[in-house]
């Protein structure tokens, strides 16, 4: 199968190198036919001598512009072909616009994770999309993490989880960094013991066999130092805290 790209930024980019451990010949359309070709060379891709010239020969048409281009860049074209996008804002209506109704339309939500390919990808379709398409689109969606079919509805509410969530854990880590730092431990070697622990213990979640509250209730003894320390975050507000920028995240997504 061929997969074009039309526009290959950062998160173009990630997704390729998942699409790469697949059979499919990727082809690509940059921002100007001389742009093409310093992306293909760098990337090992083929070009296309145009965005026209790519949605003619390609079978499936990936979108890796940005939401403000979508108008300029999309309108002089005519497409044929299954289309994703990964904008976001742009709804599977405001792309049907723009691409044609007729056409079988994906839209996804990668995070940054796909640069490790271990993105968390939100997905939903319009009513053109056939299961075989959707198999594709999926198998597309797993070559560079993880896939879930959402409702586009609640495509806002999947940004605020998995889209900035990233920088909120971030936040969560560096603090705790600094505590270690202020108690006496260098802030890289700290970091380093924090980036272990939350990497276990989220492995240890995604077995599935136990809750967040039953794997907190197993760490806390009576009496003891964790518990003080729990106490301690919900006094000073942290579980308040998450829920509230999780709701301001999702606020602010549903005003772009």
């Amino acid at each position: 199968m061929k997969i074009g790209f039309i526009g290959v930024g950062k998160m173009a980019r990630a997704i390729i190198q998942g699409l790469k451990t697949r059979p499919d010949q990727i082809i690509i359309s940059g921002s100007s036919l001389q742009r093409s070709k310093e992306i293909a060379a760098e990337l090992d891709l083929d070009y296309a001598q145009s965005h026209q010239d790519l949605i003619d020969q390609v079978d499936f048409l990936i979108l890796g512009i940005k939401p403000q281009a979508y108008q300029a860049v999309l309108s002089p074209l005519t497409f044929k072909q299954p289309v994703m996008s990964m904008a976001a804002g742009v709804t599977l209506a405001k792309l049907a616009e723009l691409v044609g109704s007729d056409l079988p339309l994906i839209r996804i939500m990668p995070n940054m994770n796909a640069q490790i390919l271990k993105s968390t990808t939100a997905i939903t379709c319009n009513d053109q999309v056939n299961q075989e398409i959707k198999e594709l689109a999926q198998a597309i969606v797993t070559s560079f993490g993880s896939c879930f079919d959402i409702s586009e509805t609640d495509f806002d509410t999947f940004t605020a989880l998995a889209g900035s969530s990233p920088a909120y854990i971030y936040l969560f880590i560096e603090a705790m960094a600094k505590a270690g730092l202020a108690h006496g431990l260098p802030k890289e070697k700290a970091l380093d013991i924090i980036s272990q622990t939350v990497s276990a213990s989220v492995q240890q979640l995604l077995r599935g066999h136990e809750s967040p509250n039953d794997l907190i209730d197993k760490i806390c003894s009576p009496g003891g130092t964790t518990i003080a320390g729990l106490l301690e975050l919900e006094r000073t507000g942290m579980p308040s805290a998450i829920s509230s920028a999780i709701s301001k995240t999702i606020e602010k997504a549903k005003t772009m």
